[in-house]
């Protein structure tokens, strides 16, 4: 299979570019600049944007060295700076930095730009600019801070903005044009490799004993699956019950699975995860307990059933978020990837470690797992911990829970739930003066978020119908005494994160 290498440069959106290659039928994969070869198997390569200067000349020698093999090669914001500046162009200062929504103007509308306007919106994000192209290459367009704002030469090309971002007007075309220029195999088809992921995890697993993580969602559920392929009855299906979990949770999980044939082992340790986590004020800090309590769950139970593998259904904007690829920052730790312990047990399998939620979506329906299932709505690993603000109890973990059910029957009932990536309530803090019954209350603050998302990378606040707001308000202040006041989240991903903690 034709495979597309993006080359990571330290930009922030560097494993959107190969996401997006992705989405377009060609199977991309991150590759660090290290582990580039002069003739290596990839049909192309993206060079990424990154923090760097062009004249700290540390990324020179990688794209000579790309160069060299003369496969196709596509520059991005400071990848184009780069190429440029390796091929004999100048790079230099910008004339007028640009940051966030710019206009580009188109020059040649051909090849990599053809069936552009003469004008389109982009998103850049630069200081440095291609003042003047390498010999012999094609301006393709330029604009007010970005002399030559893309290029082409033989089966090179670089742009300045980022079309990798759905801010930029027509970047998917950009990219498609790219593809169609340099000839690579549109086979990308997440559901064509399940054979392949059930056959990594029998290498990985061996003859050998393996616990799998369950958590009802479709990560864990698809992991489960796959592995469950692989290695038969020496799987082990585990839900812990610690307690967080929301309304109804547990009980559909374990019906979900049993219809697939797959008997899961419930573990209550509820009073151990909540002990844990009480007088924990800093979310971080509740995400890295939960996960060393999380970690020792598993190793027990490891214990006591010979288990040497933990099966966990990991995907890619998990590892994003806990800075796990070099480069990237902490946005916070998921249990399962930053917020283990280094000294971990059991070794992990990770099936899913590099695909996106829809691929995963794509790869369970392949499985034949119920629509209700693939489209169910992500929870966090840490649940509830995580939508109560601060500190938690047992009574706030129920106000947090009965607000939860409330937001997500409401939704359910209005016919919105397909169309959104998450709805939910969040206890937070804040305490606000309200009447109840004729009398003054002063009580809590409970805030409703809904959001639409392709992939969770980024996404936007959702605008819902007064009416089910004003549904959502009045059951949850009915329903729950200590609530006196229901405010909606109007943020979008960035500058928030999708849950509050």
């Amino acid at each position: 299979m034709d495979t597309v290498a993006v080359v990571d440069l330290g930009g922030q959106y560097a494993h959107l570019i190969a996401r997006r290659l992705r989405e377009l039928g060609v199977y991309s994969e991150l590759v660090y600049p290290e582990e580039v070869e002069e003739d290596g198997e990839y049909s192309g390569y993206v060079l990424s944007g990154g923090p760097s200067s062009v004249w700290e000349a540390q990324h020179d020698r990688i794209v000579e060295r790309i160069l060299a093999s003369g496969k196709p090669m596509l520059g991005i914001c400071y990848g184009h700076q780069l190429l440029a500046k390796v091929l004999g162009g100048e790079v230099g200062p910008s004339p007028k930095p640009e940051f966030g929504p710019t206009t580009v103007r188109v020059l040649v509308r051909d090849r990599i730009l053809e069936g552009f306007p003469a004008r389109v919106k982009v998103w850049m994000s630069h200081n440095d600019a291609v003042l003047s192209p390498p010999p012999g290459a094609t301006v393709a367009a330029t604009s007010e801070g970005s002399p030559v704002a893309a290029f082409w030469t033989g089966n090179v090309y670089g742009v300045q903005w980022h079309p990798e971002v759905k801010h930029s007007q027509l970047g998917r075309e950009l990219l498609d044009n790219w593809i169609r220029l340099i000839g690579v195999k549109r086979e990308w088809r997440p559901g064509r490799l399940i054979d392949e992921l059930v056959e990594y995890v029998r290498r990985m697993v061996g003859s050998s004993t393996a616990i799998a993580a369950v958590s009802g969602g479709v990560d864990s559920t698809v992991a489960t699956v796959i592995a469950y392929r692989a290695i038969g009855d020496r799987l082990i299906p585990v839900l812990i019950d610690h307690g967080l979990h929301p309304e109804g949770e547990v009980e559909r999980v374990e019906r979900a699975l049993g219809k697939l044939g797959i008997k899961l082992r419930i573990v209550d340790y509820s009073s151990e995860f909540l002990a844990a986590l009480e007088g924990i004020e800093d979310p971080e800090e509740k995400r890295k307990v939960f996960g060393r309590v999380y970690a020792r769950v598993f190793e027990e139970i490891a214990k006591s059933t010979g288990a040497e593998y933990l099966v966990q259904g990991t995907i890619y904007p998990d590892v994003i978020e806990s800075g796990g690829r070099r480069g990237a920052d902490v946005i916070k730790s998921h249990h399962n990837v930053a917020g283990l312990p280094e000294k971990f047990g059991l070794k992990l399998v990770e099936p899913l470690r590099m695909f996106y939620k829809d691929e995963v979506r794509l790869i369970g329906r392949m499985l034949g797992l119920p629509e209700e299932l693939i489209y169910k709505q992500p929870v966090p690993g840490p649940a509830l911990a995580v939508r109560i603000e601060g500190s938690i109890n047992r009574r706030l973990v129920e106000i947090a829970r009965r607000a939860n059910a409330i937001v997500v029957e409401e939704v359910e009932k209005a016919g919105y739930a397909r169309r959104l990536w998450q709805y939910f309530a969040v206890v937070t803090r804040s305490r606000a003066t309200g009447v109840k019954g004729d009398r003054r209350a002063y009580g809590m603050v409970v805030a409703v978020r809904m959001v639409v998302s392709d992939d969770a990378m980024t996404a936007e606040a959702f605008r819902p119908d007064w009416d089910l707001l004003e549904a959502i308000m009045r059951r949850i202040t009915s329903e729950i005494p200590e609530v006196v006041r229901v405010v909606y989240d109007v943020t979008s991903k960035p500058p928030a994160t999708i849950e509050w903690e």
